[in-house]
């Protein structure tokens, strides 16, 4: 179940990566070709995010979905 700690771990790690890329919600959406909603909604926990959108982020940042997700240490 994916539950409130998980959320705020993506959350928290989404946003650090942006921090260390420098790189804004839009500049993000427009990188991996998603909406900056779509961004903000998973960062503020108001949606959770598809695979896809997973992929795409794990991807662009060069790290692994358990990273990303908080079940691993980079």
């Amino acid at each position: 179940m994916y539950n409130i700690k998980v959320k705020e771990k993506f959350s928290e790690n989404i946003k650090a990566l942006r921090a260390e890329s420098n790189i804004s919600q839009v500049g993000l959406a427009k990188a991996i070709g998603v909406t900056q909603q779509c961004v903000s909604e998973c960062e503020n926990m108001k949606t959770e995010p598809t695979l896809s959108y997973l992929w795409l982020l794990a991807d662009y940042f060069g790290v692994s979905l358990d990273v990303l997700c908080g079940r691993a240490d980079e």
